[in-house]
């Protein structure tokens, strides 16, 4: 069980947190698009922290999980907490994928693979928009104002 509330944000603070959206995130977060690869800011970031969800601040991957997996796109090879993602059978654009959404607010982050190193030997290829990053001596973000263990260092 996570230590954090994962309640979805209510229709006030969802509308409140899409505003702060560019369009590019707004594609990809509520749209379900994909950044195009080797663009993201976070692609070859090598800093120690936590990644989080760029809407709703929900820690999703640790630094240490980070792989380069030569595809483009930032790669992990575990979440922060099971609880913290969804996964979603995707069957569009002609194949079988597995699309994972942050288990707060439901945006997209992007897919998870079977072609990850150990111990998991997933590969979860996220759209560096769908993130935020935390270094490991910050806090984490609150935007939901919900305190407890939001409130503390990653």
């Amino acid at each position: 069980m996570s230590r954090f509330d994962l309640t979805p944000p209510s229709a006030e603070q969802r509308t409140a947190l899409e505003a702060d959206l560019s369009a590019d995130e707004r594609r990809v977060l509520l749209q379900h698009g994909t950044e195009a690869p080797f663009c993201g800011v976070f692609l070859d970031n090598k800093r120690e922290g936590t990644y989080c969800c760029r809407l709703c601040g929900l820690p999703l991957f640790q630094s240490s999980a980070k792989f380069d997996s030569g595809t483009g796109w930032p790669s992990f090879f575990a979440p922060y907490d099971e609880a913290h993602i969804e996964r979603i059978r995707d069957t569009s654009h002609g194949m079988i994928r597995v699309e994972e959404v942050c288990a707060r607010c439901g945006s997209h982050l992007g897919h998870i693979f079977p072609d990850g190193p150990a111990p998991t030997f997933e590969r979860h290829c996220l759209n560096s928009v769908s993130l935020s990053f935390v270094d490991a001596d910050e806090d984490l973000p609150d935007p939901l104002q919900r305190g407890g263990a939001e409130a503390g260092p990653a």
